[in-house]
């Protein structure tokens, strides 16, 4: 066994043994079985006939895991606002649109000094990581490339700087609070029509290179890309994909999921859905384009660590090596943390001058005036909402969903619910009973938990599942609190956890989505998945000797009540359910540009054919009692029947818990 090996055999057995969550423990039992089966394959690829046999399939893969690229060839139709001139290089404002009315924000960085008789410079596209500002993260970067010779394009991803989603100007800034929850929130929104949100960032970056291109100044066959973090992902992608790229520089971001699932896995943009599953990792994405010049970039401290970033060059290397082109795969680590220190920097300039120039120039960094923000802005109020017919990148997606939408039938709604693997086979778990909790697993590796409520009767009595919810406020009491309720009324009640249950401490407006996240990569799906606990749960009480099987019911409330939706459709066992808060409609989500804890009931394109209605007519007439349905941002909204509200009023808190009672007495009747 090669030394490689052995170590990463001991890393992930570390990783494994020491990671505290159990459910990432099993998920990436899974992930490194998939992980394993595609290095099988890449040990069959031994001549460059293999090797672009599979870089066509690849491309096709990784294409289809985004939902394709927009179709669109129309005009770009560039504006330049303004320009700052920095002796020997000028910064212009420009602005242009990569689909209609979708505004991006750039600085072209560029010499000051007339064209040289060698020709038009060479062009580089310069992508940001996650900072708020976006496009002035790169300054120093971007204006060393331009007295080194270079025209640079830096642009401001969605989500930042003047692309700011969900901004609103009473506030002067994005109500979501930064770039990140953007992205996660659009990313729910993708794939619930069956896309990853990635595809609009990767076009955003090919139309910002059909820009740079275009440029009087700049030579269309000497372009390069260098991006760290997310623009090290973005980078990664357009580098993979864009064959006019000559040379290609992520920093912090390029990584094997041999490690870095297990850690600190990307946000949306970052991570299509069904990568691990589909057969992938990042490696493809270096392979995809070799023998383009690639230099993988990382830093010491880094959470995108060096020792994942070389387990993606030894394998490339190989790769490389089939086409004699060893000398156009570079590794580099920086000093220091997630960045991109001077010494990485000097790096960049210089495989750029390298590949781009013949290795003509100087690779120093030099001093550079440094702009404030405000002094970069392309346009006048900061944020592109003002431009004419200003779209948000919901709407697009929302656009998608009309251009796909297929409506389905009860019958492919449950085939679907099968398909996810959400029924139970209705046997009974293997119970562990202490001190009133419960445990069992749901499936093989899975341990799922609650609280059993025994009402002090004897016989079989009826009972109720309560799906644990541990948020609460003056008027929303806990499901404990309602469990006990529930059960003094004489039944058998189980307050159930399913796996990673979201609750309090998770951060606003995302939801717990990184576990969600994680369960698409390996082509599992959490709502799904914790649907199937419920059921496991409705398993442990029909099993009961002391509960009535023919009398279950069962409540949740909030964006759970959606998976006890999906459970009750596919099991009649359940009698009758009660949804409290539950957000009314999946298509809902896509008609804002802001939402929370979508993550925890998007089921990939499931959107394109059903609704949340659709299920409800599934579970059967009668069976649902559906109180104070909620939009995406948890607020109650009036639609009418058959849904039933509360009244609110003031912290009558007796009030509510009269109402509660009789909700609880229209369930269990």
């Amino acid at each position: 066994m090669k030394l490689t090996t052995l170590w990463l055999f001991a890393a992930l057995l570390t990783a494994q043994q020491t990671s505290p969550d159990p459910l990432l423990r099993w998920m990436d039992r899974i992930a490194q079985q998939q992980l394993q089966q595609r290095e099988n394959e890449i040990a069959g690829v031994h001549t460059v006939a293999d090797a672009e046999r599979r870089k066509q399939w690849v491309r096709q893969t990784f294409l289809s895991l985004l939902g394709g690229l927009p179709d669109y060839n129309g005009p770009l139709n560039p504006r330049i606002t303004g320009r700052i001139e920095a002796g020997n290089y000028t910064i212009e404002k420009v602005i242009f649109e990569s689909l209609p009315g979708f505004y991006v924000t750039a600085n072209v960085y560029r010499p000051s000094s007339p064209l040289n008789q060698a020709g038009r410079y060479p062009g580089v596209l310069l992508q940001a990581g996650h900072t708020q500002e976006g496009k002035p993260e790169g300054q120093r970067l971007a204006a060393n490339l331009a007295l080194k010779g270079f025209v640079v394009l830096a642009f401001d991803p969605v989500g930042q700087g003047e692309r700011e989603q969900t901004y609103d100007r009473r506030i002067g800034g994005a109500l979501a609070g930064w770039s990140v929850p953007e992205h996660i929130q659009a990313g729910a929104q993708s794939i619930l029509i069956g896309e990853s949100v990635a595809r609009y960032f990767i076009w955003d970056a090919r139309r910002a290179l059909d820009y740079l291109a275009s440029r009087p100044e700049v030579d269309a066959a000497r372009l390069g890309a260098v991006g760290c973090s997310g623009g090290g992902a973005l980078t990664t992608f357009i580098g993979a994909l864009d064959p006019r790229l000559k040379a290609v520089a992520p920093a912090c971001f390029i990584n094997s999921y041999r490690l870095l699932f297990a850690g600190p896995d990307p946000d949306s943009e970052m991570s299509p859905p069904r990568l691990l599953a589909s057969g992938l990792d990042m490696a493809d994405y270096v392979e995809l384009s070799a023998p383009t010049p690639w230099l993988i970039l990382a830093t010491e401290g880094d959470y995108f660590t060096p020792a994942g970033a070389r387990l993606v060059y030894e394998e490339a290397r190989r790769w490389f090596g089939l086409y004699g082109a060893e000398d156009k795969l570079r590794f580099f680590v920086g000093k220091g943390p997630h960045g991109t220190p001077l010494e990485t920097r000097e790096a960049i300039y210089e495989w750029m001058i390298r590949w781009l120039k013949d290795g003509r120039g100087d690779f120093h960094e030099q001093p550079v005036t440094l702009y404030a923000n405000h002094d970069l802005l392309v346009t006048a109020s900061g944020n592109v909402e003002n431009e004419r017919g200003s779209r948000k990148l919901n709407e697009l997606i929302l656009d998608e969903f009309r251009a796909q939408r297929r409506p389905g039938t009860t019958q492919e709604l449950l085939a679907e619910l099968r398909r996810l693997q959400i029924p139970s086979d209705g046997g009974p778990p293997d119970v562990k009973l202490s001190d009133g909790r419960v445990s069992f697993e749901s499936e093989p590796g899975v341990e799922i938990g609650g609280r059993l409520y025994l009402p002090n009767v004897s016989g079989r009595r009826p009972a109720v599942l309560v799906v644990a919810d541990k948020t609460s406020s003056y008027w929303i009491p806990t499901t404990a609190s309602l469990a006990e309720r529930i059960a003094k009324t004489g039944r058998v009640v189980l307050e159930l956890e399913p796996r990673d249950s979201p609750g309090e401490g998770e951060r606003p407006y995302v939801g717990n989505w990184l576990t969600n996240a994680r369960a698409d990569q390996i082509g599992r799906n959490l709502p799904a998945m914790r649907a199937h606990d419920i059921l496991r749960g409705i398993d442990l009480l029909a099993a009961r000797a002391d509960v009535d099987p023919t009398s279950i019911r069962a409540v949740a409330r909030g964006v759970k009540g959606i998976w006890l939706l999906l459970a009750a459709a596919v099991d009649p066992r359940i009698g009758k359910i009660w949804l409290d808060r539950t957000p009314y409609s999946l298509r809902a989500a896509l008609e804002n540009s802001m939402n929370t804890a979508l993550f925890d009931a998007a089921i990939p394109g499931f959107v394109l054919h059903w609704d949340l209605d659709d299920v409800t007519k599934a579970v059967g007439d009668g069976r649902v009692l559906w109180t104070d349905p909620a939009n995406w941002m948890g607020r109650p909204v009036p639609l009418g029947p058959p849904f039933q509200y509360r009244y609110i009023l003031g912290d009558t808190t007796d009030l509510h818990d009269e109402q509660d009672n009789a909700y609880i007495k229209e369930l269990i009747r």
